[in-house]
């Protein structure tokens, strides 16, 4: 043992200091660890073996508790007590580890072998013992006090004792309260005695005990915040006291509090004014702890109401705190959500009392919004220039955080705070003797932004006058650019109901997409306006489609960008009749064209992949939202603006029929490369999921290229595209036949795959599946054609359950909860299900069993009970034979359970929710989890 230990702590080795470790950890719960654990403890020992020896105590006594006789419980308890006082005055880790065995084995003994448990430590503490000094005592005492609930909070105590323990512990504060009391009040205390008797009060509060009870503590923690060597310890004692859930119920108690927290309004100045940011943060956080945890219990205090608008005042200066968050305060972020709960408080009382309590409060709101407008504003240029990308992040988030609060105070204050940051915005913009501070202007419109973006503001007065008043703010820099283009963008439906107003804005952000800074914010920007706005700007199009062109052919942007530009551009050409679209696709599309020939003869390397996979992508993002039948006008408003029905086939159709050679040349040089592949299948993926029928021209081509490209190498991308075509054309009789011959094509190429072994393709494997849960849920007869080999099929889906991806796995579950349903009326099936059926089930009760991941157990649950639903003849031969094999489909359940689970299964037909709670419980049983703290929240 010494040797292990001499290794674990002295072996330069990681090697041997792991094997000492092992060997120790088996040594600890061993049945020689109660002999051992006394003799580390000896005082001649070193410290790390003593505190190896406690430790083994403390794990014997918790985790074997049933291993020690009744009998044996004095004898414990009285070499435990001796032990700690030996300690008392010895190494401070080796007495925490004893006291943390001493409060674990009060926990098991209390109420009935120990019913006095913490009245008796207290006595055995307070008794003479001329050996060890009192102060020594003292500690060692407050130590043991304070570990006892924080070993209650942790202990594994069956759910029934936990509640009978924790109640006994609440009646036995009154032999720990006073003592406490008394030492924090006693002039010769010393501070380290005061800092351990408020470490334990914190300690003991979380144990539910009734705030009236905690009284005089709590006004001596507030004492103790005086004391600068104490204050950070009684913050927390006083936080923890007025935030357990149960305080509320104590509202006399609570109303006593108002006045303390409101006395540290002094002691909070200073520490503002003297730069001293932990004293303000702790300050803050007491009284918000008050607020937030009982503004509903404060309010209903009717007569009271002066106190706590003081408090509230308090908590508005917490908010107000000067200084900038991160950099020169961290308080007012811990006071955000105080006002979200109030308000909530407020609108939930009856129409009456609330009209009285907004009268109070409105203005306090009104003034909350004008002091978080001030703390979201941006420091100087040249201070946010020493900001590090650390702090300018945390600011990011706070002005998330304080936009998020704006939009949820519009619900108290409505219409009127639009007016207010309307008004505002205008005298600033407006006055010339003073000119203001772009971070002022810059703040406001933020303001304005963040309840524009989630709050219909198509009813506001004020939005005109704001669309008027953007052209006149001199942009001066990026952050005021940015918001500028996040305000419009926020705007572009209120712009388009009013299109008078698109010329407004509409040049500025055409002049933003030109600078790389305000990437993000111009580009989406316009997709905004192109979305909403798009039968209002074909006077603009040209304009918009030639600014366009000039920024991507520049390569101002990054891809992502140029992405969404794209987007933009698909909504803006949707709404222009087609010989226009046709123009403006031609001058846009190409230059691509032209760069994509030139790739396309070149030998592939890395650097022109990536230009392919970029121009690829700009056209799948262009064909995802060109969508001239409109399929995505839901607004009632537009109804009037429709345009006639186009004639002639559709302008993406046309391109897509131009490139398509060209698409192919690429793919046969790309063929290996699994994101090119990739690249061309998305493009076009995403034309089909937008012109829905009208892809039907396009149909035996693709098909055609798609059967070439899947016979030569099989990607899973490939069959992905021909799943989408199986979903939209399955019931066109005029354009199935090739997709069809496609979908029976990729069938045989992905049977041959199985054959060479498919483990290295999960992603594949992933994509067949799905495509044949599509094929039987669209057009089920696929599967009566003579040349599909269903057994082979079948087969694949079975060795598919079996795989370790999770996601391969849940489509093969997906596959089988389609295919059983089919037995009956497509022959095929039903013989082959009939025949290999019982494989299937084997495979399945094997995942149950444990060899698959218990995310998946919902999934198998769905196929037993197809299994039961469509074939219960069959599956209650199966499920018996399976059952009778030895240690399956575990060896950790018994046949009784095997058996119960069996009849579970074949008698539930109807509640396919029953049977997912069956599934899940029999593998916690095959698992050995059933019933551990391990799958509590499962």
């Amino acid at each position: 043992l010494f040797q292990a230990l001499h290794q674990l702590y002295y072996d330069p080795n990681i090697e041997n200091k792991n094997l000492a470790q092992k060997w120790l950890m088996q040594a600890q719960v061993s049945p020689q660890a109660w002999h051992f654990s006394w003799l580390l403890l000896n005082m001649d020992k070193v410290p790390e073996i003593q505190y190896f020896g406690a430790s083994a105590l403390h794990i014997k006594i918790s985790r074997y508790w049933n291993d020690i006789p009744a009998d044996q419980y004095e004898t414990l308890k009285s070499q435990l007590f001796t032990h700690i006082t030996r300690f008392a005055s010895g190494s401070k880790i080796v007495l925490t580890r004893l006291c943390v065995a001493l409060a674990s084995l009060a926990l098991s003994m209390m109420p009935e072998a120990w019913p006095c448990a913490v009245a008796d430590m207290v006595r055995m503490f307070q008794a003479e013992d001329s050996n060890v000094d009192g102060r020594a005592r003292c500690l060692a005492l407050l130590e043991l006090l304070t570990v006892l609930p924080e070993e209650f909070q942790t202990s594994r105590l069956p759910q029934y004792r936990k509640g009978q323990v924790r109640s006994v512990l609440a009646q036995e504060c009154g032999s720990v309260f006073p003592l406490l009391e008394q030492l924090l009040q006693q002039q010769d205390s010393p501070g380290f005695i005061k800092q351990k008797v408020l470490k334990c009060f914190s300690s003991w509060v979380q144990l539910e005990i009734p705030l009236m009870d905690c009284e005089n503590l709590i006004q001596a923690a507030f004492t103790s915040l005086q004391d600068p060597e104490l204050f950070d310890t009684a913050v927390e004692a006083v936080v923890n006291a007025i935030s357990q859930p149960d305080a509320q119920r104590y509202v006399n108690t609570l109303l006593k509090l108002i006045p303390p927290v409101l006395g540290l309004q002094e002691q909070l100045r200073q520490a503002v004014q003297s730069g001293d940011m932990e004293t303000s943060h702790g300050i803050c956080r007491i009284a918000v702890a008050l607020g937030e945890n009982h503004s509903r219990a404060l309010l209903d205090q009717v007569e009271h109401w002066q106190s706590f608008l003081a408090l509230v005042n308090m908590i508005m200066f917490c908010t107000g705190i000067p200084g900038h968050y991160p950099v020169n305060e961290t308080t007012s972020s811990l006071t955000l959500t105080f006002w979200y709960t109030l308000q909530d408080d407020i609108l939930s009382f009856e129409p009456d009392k609330q009209a009285v309590y907004q009268q109070v409060y409105r203005p306090v709101y009104f003034q909350l919004v004008d002091v978080l407008l001030h703390k979201a504003q941006f420091p100087s240029d040249e201070e946010y220039g020493f900001w590090s990308s650390d702090e300018k992040e945390q600011f990011r988030i706070y002005r998330v955080d304080i936009s998020d609060t704006l939009m949820y105070v519009y619900e108290m204050l409505g219409a009127e705070l639009l007016s207010s940051l309307y008004d505002k915005l205008g005298r600033l913009l407006t006055n010339t003797e003073q000119p203001s501070t772009w971070q002022h202007t810059e703040a406001l419109l933020y303001g304005f932004q963040s309840i524009a973006e989630t709050i219909d503001v198509n009813y506001s007065d004020v939005v005109p006058g704001l669309i008027g008043l953007i052209p006149r703010i001199s942009i001066s820099n990026v952050q005021l650019a940015d918001t500028v283009m996040f305000t419009i963008g926020a705007l572009s439906e209120w712009l388009a109901d009013h299109p008078v107003m698109i010329n407004n804005v509409l040049p500025l952000v055409l002049q933003a997409l030109g600078n790389p800074e305000l990437s993000i914010s111009s580009v989406s920007t316009l997709k905004k306006i192109c979305r909403e706005c798009k039968y209002d700007l074909p006077p603009y199009a040209a304009n918009i489609v030639a600014v366009s062109q000039e920024v991507l052919m520049k390569q101002i942007h990054k891809t992502s960008q140029c992405m969404w530009l794209m987007q933009a551009l698909g909504f803006l050409l949707s709404a222009l009749q087609v010989e226009e679209i046709l123009k403006n696709l031609h001058s846009l599309i190409t230059p691509y064209i032209q760069q994509l020939e030139k790739l396309a003869d070149e030998t592939p390397n890395p650097s022109n992949k990536l230009a392919i996979i970029h121009i690829l992508g700009l056209l799948s993002n262009l064909f995802t939202t060109l969508d001239i039948s409109h399929h995505d006008d839901d607004h009632e408003s537009t109804e009037v603006k429709k345009l006639p029905v186009q004639q002639g086939p559709n302008p993406v159709v046309v391109v897509l029929q131009q490139v398509f050679q060209l698409i192919q040349k690429v793919l046969s040089k790309w063929l290996n490369d699994a994101q090119v592949v990739e690249s061309v299948c998305a493009i076009f993926e995403k034309s089909v999921k937008t012109l829905l029928d009208d892809f039907a021209p396009m149909v035996p081509q693709l098909c055609e290229m798609l059967g070439q490209m899947y016979s030569t190498i099989p990607q899973a991308s490939a069959i992905d595209l021909t799943r989408q075509l199986v979903h939209i054309f399955a019931h066109e009789p005029a354009h199935f036949p090739p997709i069809k011959a496609l979908f029976l094509l990729v069938t045989s190429v992905t049977l041959t795959l199985f054959q060479q072994g498919p483990r290295d393709h999960p992603d594949i494997v992933d994509s067949f599946m799905q495509l044949l849960a599509q094929a039987l849920k669209r057009k089920p007869d696929l599967f009566l054609c003579s040349n599909l080999d269903v057994k082979a099929v079948f087969q694949c889906g079975v060795l598919s359950l079996k795989f370790p991806e999770a996601p391969t796995v849940k489509a093969s579950c997906g596959f089988f909860t389609e295919l059983l349903p089919r037995c009956g009326e497509i022959a095929p099936v039903g013989q082959v299900v009939h025949e290999n059926g019982k494989v299937l089930l084997q495979a399945v009760l094997e995942g149950v069993g444990g060899q698959a991941s218990r995310s998946l157990m919902d999934h198998f649950a769905e196929i037993l009970f197809a299994l039961n639903k469509h074939c219960f003849s069959y599956l209650s031969i199966w499920i018996k034979e399976a059952m009778q094999q030895d240690g399956f489909p575990s060896a950790r359940v018994s046949p009784e359970q095997k058996e119960t689970f069996s009849q579970q299964i074949l008698r539930e037909r109807v509640n396919k929710r029953r049977v997912k709670e069956m599934v899940k419980e029999f593998t916690l049983l095959c698992r050995g989890l059933h019933g551990t703290e391990y799958t509590a929240d499962y």
